[in-house]
This record gives structure tokens, C-alpha cells and sequence, in this order.
């Protein structure tokens, strides 16, 4: 009777499954290694709304990370921080940025400047990198414009409603007054 090993896969599906294990086990157990997820890559907001700049990192060392902005006005360090350690916030984004231990960041209250690319790397103390990007589009709110011209258009019509009233309420009071005229005019007449 053939005996097979338990641990050996026999068909071919067994044995990907089989090689993808190992490998994971093996970068698991390398002394290196860092990996990065960006969920969402690209984000839009409008003026003012805060926005999360999300991201998951794993490692088995301690990693650093960085956080740039890039925009047509030129490169920003926004923040860069170890975990568990210190966290060094640029000036401009001070009181705008808050950072999350899974290398995720908060950019609060975002203007038109903030538009761009932001790159974030982790970096894991034997020296292994891993990078991400997320695109954030940045829009004027229109609806307040449109607000202030609904606002206007209703102004407009209200002068304009109360216009018509008193234009009728002239035209009434000269129709009375022209009878009342001819009225007095023709008892005049037959007086005489």
C-alpha cells in the first residue's frame, strides 16, 4: 500500500497554496520587512471639510514615518515621527495635522494649497522602505455662490412683488379719483 506524507500536497492547487505559505512564512520570519496598504488612494474634499489620509503599515521592528506633501507650489515635510517615540510636526501643519499609530494622518480644515500628492514612507530599523501615494483633489464650495444668488433672486422678487402692489393700488386710487372728478363735473354741468 503507498503511504503519502501528510505535508506533501498531491494535486497542483495543493501545491501553489502549499509554495504560498512558505513564502509568507518566510518574509514573515526574515529579520527585515515592512509593508504598506493605502486603502484610498485618491480623495476629494472641499474647502474647510478635515480629511483622513489613511494608511496601514505592519513590520517587526520599529518603523519610522514620513509624511510629504507635493503641489505645484513645491515640496512640504508635513510630519515624520518613530512609534512609540517622537513625533516632529512641521510649523505650517502644526495645528492642522494629527497623526495615528498606523501611519495614518488627519489634515484638518484643508484649503486649495493642499491640493496634490502626499507621500508617505515607512521606514523599518533594519533599513527596509516601503512607500505610498494618495492624490487629494481640493474644491471651492459652489453651492454658496448659488446660495447667494437664490438669496439675491428672492430679494429681487419681493421688491418687485411689492412694486406691482403699490403700482395697482396707484392705478385703484386714480380710477376713484377720476370718477369722483367726473362725478363732481357732470352735477356742475347740469346745475347750470
Amino acid at each position: 500500500m503507498d503511504h503519502q506524507d501528510p505535508e506533501v500536497p498531491t494535486c497542483p492547487g495543493q501545491l501553489v497554496q502549499h509554495h504560498s505559505r512558505l513564502i509568507i512564512l518566510l518574509c514573515l520570519s526574515a529579520p527585515g520587512g515592512v509593508s504598506l496598504v493605502v486603502p484610498q488612494p485618491n480623495i476629494n474634499a472641499t474647502v474647510a471639510q478635515n480629511i483622513l489620509l489613511s494608511v496601514e503599515y505592519t513590520c517587526r521592528g520599529v518603523a519610522t514615518i514620513e509624511w510629504k506633501h507635493v503641489s505645484s507650489w513645491g515640496t512640504t515635510n508635513i510630519a515624520e515621527w518613530r512609534s512609540g517615540n517622537y513625533i516632529n510636526i512641521s510649523t505650517v501643519y502644526k495645528d492642522r495635522v494629527t497623526t495615528f499609530e498606523n501611519g495614518s494622518i488627519q489634515l484638518q480644515n484643508v484649503g486649495m494649497r493642499d491640493a496634490g500628492y502626499y507621500f508617505v514612507t515607512v521606514t523599518e530599523e533594519h533599513g527596509t522602505n516601503a512607500y505610498g501615494t494618495i492624490v487629494v483633489n481640493v474644491y471651492e464650495i459652489i453651492y454658496e455662490d448659488l446660495h447667494f444668488v437664490a438669496v439675491l433672486f428672492a430679494f429681487l422678487a419681493a421688491v418687485s412683488a411689492i412694486l406691482i402692489c403699490l403700482m395697482w393700488l396707484c392705478n385703484k386710487s386714480l380710477h376713484l379719483f377720476q370718477k369722483k372728478t367726473t362725478h363732481k363735473l357732470t352735477g356742475i354741468s347740469l346745475q347750470l
